[in-house]
């Protein structure tokens, strides 16, 4: 598979600008706050699908953000076969473009999930160049993933790659740069990078974006951050937003999809995309 031009996100989501919601999946079989009612895990992810699908957003995203703590590269089969389940029943329910990541950097995994239930995409943590993350040493696992995609014959499943991730210490790749670090992973055949804040609802930095925008020929993903008030700034230094901290009550990420922040967000998306 060749490396991916910015044509992929046309062809993944149906347009040169996409918005991705996320659904942050309640504690899973497995983790340490699993409470044993799996339907309910289900039916919460169907209803904030719903909601994002009916205010017109185009894309969604599964998570296991709530099974802390996280694994370093690692989850359970029971969690595999959980979000498995779920996402085969959001893709067959609202039929849109669907991602996954899976926490913390079981890429394989995630791979695995998205082949199962039809996805278009899954967030990588990883891909290139080591890092310190809240869970321990990240080693990068391109060439790994790359492979095991082949085997299992999910080359249509694109791979948006985080670089200088969030949640981490990139000490040893301090003399790296981020733009750098993306000719990397796009060296290494990611379909996309994914640029963040330093934390879960930071925003990137502005002018490292652009300077990294005009830098890379695979689409770029601003993956924290974005809200209904720096969305104008951004609209114009990516191909993809990943939206799930604002969409949430009050703006936290823990809390439940609001349908109003949604509905607000989609209207000025369209409309600044449509410019």
């Amino acid at each position: 598979m060749k490396t991916a031009t910015k044509e992929n996100i046309v062809k993944a989501f149906g347009s040169g600008k996409a918005l991705i919601g996320m659904v942050h999946l309640d504690p899973l079989p497995g983790s340490p706050l699993y409470d044993g009612r799996f339907e309910s895990i289900l039916n919460k992810a169907l209803q904030e699908a719903e909601i994002y699908a009916q205010a017109g957003v185009g894309s969604i995203m599964i998570e296991n953000m709530h099974d802390l703590p996280y694994l370093n590269r690692n989850v359970g089969p029971e969690a595999v076969s959980a979000m498995s389940v779920i996402a085969y029943e959001l893709k067959r329910e609202f039929n849109l473009p669907m991602g996954v990541q899976t926490l913390a950097g079981a890429n394989k995994e995630a791979l695995a999930i998205a082949k199962a239930a039809g996805l278009e995409f899954i967030r990588a943590e990883g891909f290139v160049f080591a890092h310190v993350a809240d869970e321990g040493i990240f080693q990068s696992d391109a060439g790994e993933l790359l492979r095991y995609r082949k085997t299992i014959d999910a080359e249509d499943v694109l791979i948006f790659a985080d670089v200088k991730k969030k949640h981490s210490s990139h000490s040893i790749t301090s003399d790296v740069t981020l733009i750098e670090t993306a000719k990397a992973a796009e060296y290494f055949l990611a379909d996309a990078v994914v640029v963040t804040g330093k934390t879960t609802g930071d925003e990137p930095d502005a002018d490292e974006l652009k300077e990294l925008y005009s830098n890379v020929e695979i689409p770029v993903v601003i993956g924290s951050g974005i809200n209904i008030r720096n969305l104008p700034h951004f609209i114009n230094l990516a191909d993809a937003f990943i939206v799930g901290s604002y969409f949430k009550k009050d703006g936290k990420w823990f809390n439940k999809v609001e349908k109003e922040r949604v509905v607000k967000f989609v209207e000025l998306f369209n409309s600044l995309r449509e410019k």
